[in-house]
C-alpha cells in the first residue's frame, strides 16, 4: 500500500515539480535579460530623486509600468504609495513584494553622471536630494520583478501584490507615511498577505552575494527629544545662571552608562546615541535652554522598557541634581520594530536562495542595529528581508563608502540577481503553499 501511496504521489508530483523547473528557467534567461533596463530604471531614478511623502514623479513611472504590464494599480496610498496586484491563473497564497521609494537630504558627491543635481527645502533649509541608500535600486529591482512574474501570470499558484512604499527613510515630526501609514491604510489587506519578501542593496557586501539572518535581523528604533531647561545670565556671571549646557553635556555622558553598565551586551546589542544638540547663539551667553535629539537601538521590547526608562530617570534627575529640569520624548517623531525574519520561513526558503545564487554566495550575517520600517509588514505575517551586495568584486568593504553618505555607491551588475532572488521566492512559497 506505501508503494502504491508513493507510486501515485510521483506521478502527482513530477508535473508540478517539472512546471516549476521551467518557470525558474524562464525567471533566469528573463532577468538576465533585463539587467540593462534595471540599471537604466535606477540611473533614471537616481538623477531625479524625491524625498519621502513626495515621490511624485517617482511613484508616476512605477504606476505606469505596472499598468503596462496589466497588473491592477492602487495609487495615493499612504500619500504616495503604489500598489500592484497580479492576480495569478490558479489558486493560492498572497506574496507580498516590498520596495522604498524615497530620496535622503544629502548633496551628493559622487563622479557619476547621472548624479543628482536636485536642491529642495527640508526642515527650514535647502538641501541637495540623493538616492543614498539604494532605494532607487529597490524600485528598479522590483519593477523587473513584475514584469517577469506578468509574462507567466496563467501559470502562478496565487497572488502577488507589489507594494511600493514611500517614506522609509522617516519624516519631519507631524507628518504621517511609510510602511505603518501604509499598512493602517490596508495594504495587507483585500487580498489578505500570507507572507512578505524586501530586500536592501548593501554598499560593503560583495555583489553577487546575498546574506540573511533568521531572527532579529535590524534593530528597533526610538528616536528621542530631550530639552533641557535652565536659567539664562551674562556669559561672565555663571554663578547667576543655571548653565543648561553643563547639565546637558553630564547628561549626554551619563547616558552612556546605560549601554555599559546595564545590558547584558553578549545577549543582545543596543544603542544610545545623541546626534544633535542645540543651544545659545553667542559666546558670551548662557542661554535658557539646550534641546537634544538621540536614537534608540535594541532588539528586545525588554531591553526598550529598560532603556528607555534609565534614560528618562538619567536625564530627569541629573538636571534636577543642577537646580535645572528636564523634559523627555521617547519616542519623539517615529518608532520602528524589530526587523524580524520569522526563523521557520527563513529555514523553508534557504534552499531556494542557495539555488538561485549557489550556496557560497548566501551568508548568515550578523545583526546590525540600523533599523528598518519593513518591520511593520513582518508585525502582521512571517517576513524575510535579504540583503543584495552591491560591493564591486575585489573592493575593500572597509574603504566602501557608508550608506546615507555623499559618496554612496553601488556596483550595479547584481540586479539581475536580486530580481532573480524575488522572483524564485515567490514560485517556492506558492508551489509549497498553493491550493
Amino acid at each position: 500500500m506505501k508503494k502504491l501511496y508513493f507510486l501515485l504521489l510521483c506521478l502527482f508530483c513530477a508535473p508540478v515539480f517539472s512546471q516549476n523547473i521551467k518557470l525558474k528557467e524562464k525567471v533566469g534567461k528573463k532577468a538576465d535579460s533585463l539587467q540593462s533596463q534595471i540599471v537604466a530604471w535606477r540611473r533614471d531614478f537616481h538623477e531625479h530623486p524625491e524625498l519621502g511623502n513626495h515621490e511624485v514623479r517617482t511613484s508616476a513611472i512605477i504606476a505606469k509600468h505596472l499598468q503596462s504590464l496589466g497588473i491592477e494599480v492602487k495609487t495615493g496610498v499612504a500619500t504616495t504609495g503604489v500598489v500592484g496586484i497580479l492576480r495569478g491563473g490558479k489558486p493560492g497564497p498572497v506574496v507580498a513584494l516590498r520596495a522604498d521609494m524615497d530620496a535622503l537630504p544629502i548633496t551628493e558627491r559622487t563622479e557619476v553622471p547621472f548624479a543628482s543635481k536636485v536642491k529642495t527645502m527640508y526642515n527650514g533649509q535647502e538641501v541637495g536630494v540623493m538616492h543614498a541608500c539604494g532605494h532607487d535600486s529597490h524600485m528598479s529591482i522590483l519593477m523587473a520583478v513584475a514584469e517577469i512574474l506578468s509574462s507567466m501570470k496563467s501559470e502562478l499558484h496565487g497572488t502577488v501584490k507589489f507594494i511600493f512604499q514611500p517614506a522609509e527613510e522617516g519624516l519631519p515630526p507631524g507628518e504621517k507615511g511609510g510602511a505603518e501609514q501604509m499598512v493602517k491604510e490596508g495594504v495587507m489587506e483585500n487580498p489578505k498577505v500570507d507572507v512578505v519578501f524586501g530586500l536592501h542593496i548593501q554598499s560593503y557586501q560583495p555583489t553577487g552575494t546575498i546574506s540573511y539572518r533568521p531572527g532579529g535581523d535590524m534593530a528597533a528604533v526610538n528616536d528621542m527629544q530631550i530639552i533641557v531647561k535652565g536659567r539664562g545670565s551674562h556669559g561672565a556671571y555663571p554663578w547667576s545662571a543655571v548653565d543648561p549646557i553643563v547639565t546637558s553635556a553630564q547628561i549626554i555622558n551619563n547616558l552612556q552608562t546605560i549601554i555599559s553598565r546595564n545590558l547584558h551586551i553578549t545577549d543582545n546589542p543596543a544603542v544610545v546615541t545623541i546626534g544633535a544638540i542645540n543651544g545659545g547663539n553667542r559666546s558670551n551667553v548662557i542661554p535658557e535652554s539646550v534641546t537634544m535629539l538621540g536614537t534608540i537601538r535594541t532588539f528586545s521590547p525588554e531591553d526598550e522598557k529598560m532603556i528607555i526608562e534609565h534614560i528618562k530617570l538619567i536625564a530627569t534627575k541629573t538636571a534636577e541634581a543642577d537646580g535645572a529640569t528636564a523634559e523627555v520624548k521617547i519616542p519623539y517623531s517615529n518608532h520602528y520594530p524589530v526587523t524580524y525574519n520569522n526563523p521557520a520561513l527563513v529555514a523553508q526558503m534557504l534552499p531556494t536562495l542557495q539555488k538561485t545564487a549557489g550556496a557560497d554566495n548566501v551568508i548568515l550575517r550578523h545583526a546590525e542595529t540600523g533599523a528598518e520600517d519593513f518591520s511593520f509588514y513582518e508585525e502582521k505575517v512571517p517576513g524575510i528581508f535579504l540583503h543584495l551586495g552591491g560591493l564591486p568584486k575585489g573592493a575593500d568593504p572597509v574603504k566602501a563608502p557608508a550608506h546615507h553618505t555623499a559618496n554612496f555607491y553601488i556596483d550595479e551588475s547584481g540586479f539581475s540577481l536580486g530580481a532573480k532572488a524575488l522572483c524564485n521566492l515567490t514560485l517556492d512559497y506558492m508551489n509549497a503553499h498553493g491550493k
